[in-house]
């Protein structure tokens, strides 16, 4: 049920190792055989390239593990489910902007009830051009981070962050919620029940310094993958963890009411998204 690549780090690097290993995912090593993308960050700006073909089959895809440098990188292999349509505008990573930020997201799991809400709801940060629920879950995220995003830096420097954790555990509750996201400056990733973690510090790692890389699966036998609790939001920069949340899912049963525009639980009672039960740490500043 597709898989995600993310890396951080402090300096642009080769993961040209890394990037080829998870490129046989795409169908030759794993069942995800319905297309492949890469965003990787160059001079401040995102790069872009999707194919609704299989990864392990892809010349451009290998062309790219051997080219690409970067310090952010964002990648996705598909497994068509919600749709099963197989092109361009299905086809992960997406890229908006929003709040001034360019914003690319990638998601593994299925979460088809968010499509509905978004639908029913009037959201002017993003509007999907395909038909997934990932895309529908992004544009979700984005207009819930618009939100709180101008309270910068009025607001305190997590607000955003601390919006953006709950909402993912009450779209969590709809299904499967795993997705790595970045504004061109952080690289943001919540594991719901299938990701994992690599970090690497600057100590004897000349060419990759202080990095992190992240995967559906570990990528090879490196003792050092670390899973993610049922939950968690781990928010990285250049390399380096500066923040944490767990986002506890809100119940199973969750239905939207429209008018309020907010999520109603099984007993009738409305809960916000800034009432669902977190714990923070803060291990550095954010901004």
């Amino acid at each position: 049920m597709c898989e995600l690549f993310g890396l951080s780090s402090d300096r642009p690097v080769a993961a040209n190792r890394e990037l080829d290993m998870f490129r046989l995912r795409g169908g030759g090593k794993a069942d995800n055989p319905d297309g492949w993308g890469i965003a990787w960050l160059t001079n401040g700006v995102f790069s872009l390239v999707k194919e609704p073909t299989p990864a392990h089959q892809s010349n451009l895809f290998e062309q790219l593990c051997d080219t690409t440098r970067s310090n952010l990188v964002i990648a996705h292999v598909r497994k068509a489910s919600f749709p099963t349509v197989i092109d361009m505008n299905n086809t992960h990573p997406f890229q908006r902007v929003c709040c001034g930020k360019e914003w690319v997201f990638a998601h593994n799991g299925m979460v088809p009830d968010i499509v509905d809400i978004e639908l029913s709801g009037n959201n002017p940060v993003c509007c999907p051009t395909g038909k997934t629920d990932s895309e529908y879950a992004f544009c979700h995220l984005l207009g819930r981070i618009a939100e709180h995003f101008h309270g910068l830096p009025s607001a305190t420097p997590s607000t955003w962050l601390e919006n953006l954790a709950t909402v993912s555990g009450l779209v969590a509750s709809l299904g499967k919620f795993n997705f790595l996201m970045s504004d061109g400056e952080h690289l943001i990733a919540y594991g719901h029940d299938r990701l994992h973690y690599l970090e690497r510090s600057g100590a004897g790692q000349i060419e990759t310094g202080n990095s992190v890389l992240i995967a559906t699966e570990p990528l090879d036998g490196h003792a050092a993958w670390t899973a993610f609790q049922p939950g968690e939001l781990r928010l990285y920069r250049v390399g380096k963890m500066i923040g944490g949340m767990m986002a506890q899912p809100a119940p199973a049963t969750i239905l939207h009411d429209t008018e309020a525009g907010l999520y109603r639980g099984p007993e009738s009672n409305i809960t916000r998204s800034n009432n669902a039960r977190f714990a923070m740490q803060h291990k550095g500043d954010m901004t």
